[in-house]
């Protein structure tokens, strides 16, 4: 008893936290979720207790299947692809340059990281925007601009939110390859492997859980993107690009139906839980192939 309340007495403050800033919330939102909760009206005041409405009209509700779908995309598009793989590109290419040239990478890759979201994304929007810098230097080079927000809006906020979160992928493989073994390369090398089979066959094995975990990151990340989204299109045009986490903006903040965002953003945690297992799962047991 007494070793265990001296792990416990150290963890309390982290505990208490938890619960009061993840767990509380998560457990008050599937209580609202029950209710026809809103912001304004008798709704505000006194909620009902509506059973499992909420579930029924929002299973039923193609808006959100739509959002489900969008929201895959996006983070497919701008996580597992994008900022995975042009980091590990990057951070790749940098490997075995000299500091100087890793330095001035380094800060152009981790200065848009850096940025506030909010301020990152007005810089996409002034670079993307009809009137915007992509549209000028085409228009110097004497080709015609289109409105990239409007004509091709999801692509758009996918390339934003690379251009902003590479960097976390970029950092994160850099440590990574700084522990590939080197004699590993080397005897691969020797044995005649070009660069794509060393690659392959040495690097990947050794950084597949540095690969899983890394993946596991910027996918929860990516899946709760709101403020960039919410700048450039606001989820338009036509619902293009309304993810969950808009969809769950716009039924509780813009309809006034606390209850029925709450019931959407369950879907949300569901989605991210999901992601979480199967990425823990990939990982395994650090000792069963004899690696740490």
């Amino acid at each position: 008893m007494t070793a265990v309340r001296r792990w416990l007495a150290p963890m309390a403050p982290a505990v208490l936290l938890l619960g009061l800033f993840v767990i509380g919330p998560i457990l008050w939102s599937a209580y609202v979720s029950f209710t026809d909760a809103a912001l304004t009206g008798a709704a505000a005041s006194s909620p009902e207790f509506v059973g499992l409405d909420n579930y029924r009209r929002m299973f039923a509700d193609p808006a959100l299947w739509h959002a489900v779908w969008m929201t895959v995309v996006f983070t497919v598009g701008s996580a597992v692809i994008g900022q995975n793989c042009l980091g590990m590109a990057i951070a790749l290419l940098t490997r075995h340059r000299n500091r100087w040239v890793r330095d001035v990478v380094g800060v152009a890759v981790v200065s848009a990281w850096v940025l506030p979201e909010l301020v990152a994304a007005f810089a996409i929007y002034a670079f993307l925007n009809s009137d915007g810098t992509l549209n000028n230097l085409l228009a110097a080079l004497g080709l015609e601009g289109v409105d990239w927000l409007y004509r091709v809006p999801m692509l758009a906020v996918v390339l934003g939110n690379v251009w902003r979160g590479t960097a976390f992928s970029m950092l994160v493989y850099q440590a990574a390859l700084a522990e590939v073994p080197g004699d590993l390369t080397e005897a691969a090398e020797v044995d005649g492997a070009g660069v794509l089979r060393r690659f392959w066959h040495v690097t990947l094995p050794v950084l597949r859980r540095t690969i899983a975990t890394n993946l596991m990151l910027i996918t929860l990340q990516t899946i709760g993107v709101f403020t960039l989204i919410y700048v450039l299109t606001a989820g338009g045009p036509n619902a293009a690009t309304q993810t969950l986490p808009l969809l769950m903006y716009d039924s509780a903040f813009e309809f006034d139906e606390i209850g029925y965002g709450a019931t959407i953003s369950l879907v949300l945690l569901a989605i991210g839980g999901l992601f979480a297992v199967l990425y823990a799962a990939s990982i395994g047991d650090p000792d069963e192939d004899g690696t740490r």
